[in-house]
């Protein structure tokens, strides 16, 4: 019981901590860039962050609710929407890296090769494929709005995993395999995309740090392009999403062949899942310099 309320405390204080800073970046984006014009990275940290945001909501409530006991405060309506969002929110974290990551690669290429040919013309033009991201992963994650009930409306005999009050009921071995192999599909190939776009920019930046020892030992000053530094904060948070998620994956793979302690597994997952959404925005705030003066004014 004591371990647990530690757990409580500490995940209201970290939820609390992204939440304020997901708010920060959005608000302080829409601030810094709302008298100039808007780029698709941009659009992309914000759409970012209101993400984060709905993963940290969602994941807070669930752990809240089970630390002050507030045992109908959900219901089953409740516990459908908390959980699916906060699974179509885990969805488009993915998405939203993988796109960032693109798009930033597609920047920073030289004017005559041809990834430049797909920089978008206008930012705005990046919307459809935010809706389409939420589409995909509402209906990935559809599943959910029939296989979870609030524990004061089902019996116990019927639940297989627990979190929080809100249960996952037992659903047909086929359909379940279905919707794993969909998402795992989905991971796989956002993330086989985000390391080819990667590497690509390890190559371009390794390329123009040739170039910048040449210069300087040509005695000719070089600056850093801003759209390398912005280069170097995608890789950044490319690399803490990676770290998350294979870490988590790796610790569920051990759980389940391995008779551990189930209750340190969950807290350790806990701090996975909401782990990317609290620290990318401070991420941000480091590697942007204008985040940073307004974290600092604010």
């Amino acid at each position: 019981m004591f371990l647990k309320h530690i757990q409580g405390i500490i995940l209201v204080f970290v939820t609390g901590l992204g939440f304020v800073g997901n708010i920060l970046v959005f608000v302080n984006y829409l601030r810094i860039f709302g008298g100039t014009e808007m780029t698709s990275v941009h659009l992309i940290h914000m759409h970012l962050a209101v993400t984060n945001i709905v993963m940290i909501i969602c994941r807070g409530m669930l752990k809240i609710t089970a630390f002050f006991d507030l045992e109908n405060f959900l219901g089953d309506i409740g516990c459908k929407l908390i959980i699916y969002l906060e699974r179509v929110a885990r969805g488009l974290s993915v998405c939203n890296t993988c796109l960032l990551t693109v798009v930033q690669a597609i920047t920073i290429s030289p004017r005559a090769s041809e990834w430049r040919k797909l920089k978008l013309k206008s930012a705005w033009h990046i919307l459809p494929l935010f809706l389409f991201f939420w589409i995909l992963n509402s209906l990935i994650s559809m599943n959910l709005l029939f296989y979870v009930k609030n524990i004061s409306n089902m019996n116990t005999s019927q639940i297989i995993q627990t979190d929080s009050y809100c249960y996952f009921l037992s659903e047909s071995s086929m359909l379940r395999r279905i919707f794993l192999v969909l998402m795992a599909l989905r991971d796989a190939l956002f993330q086989g995309v985000m390391g080819g776009a990667s590497g690509y920019m390890v190559f371009l930046l390794h390329k123009h740090h040739q170039q910048v020892l040449y210069l300087q030992n040509s005695r000719l000053l070089c600056k850093t392009p801003p759209e390398l530094k912005a280069a170097h904060s995608v890789l950044f948070l490319m690399l803490f999403y990676l770290l998350f998620y294979w870490t988590d994956c790796f610790i569920f793979l051990c759980a389940a062949f391995s008779l551990g302690n189930y209750f340190i597994q969950l807290i350790v997952q806990d701090f996975l899942i909401i782990g990317y959404a609290v620290l990318s925005p401070f991420v941000l705030i480091y590697r942007d310099g204008r985040l940073a003066e307004c974290w600092c004014t604010q």
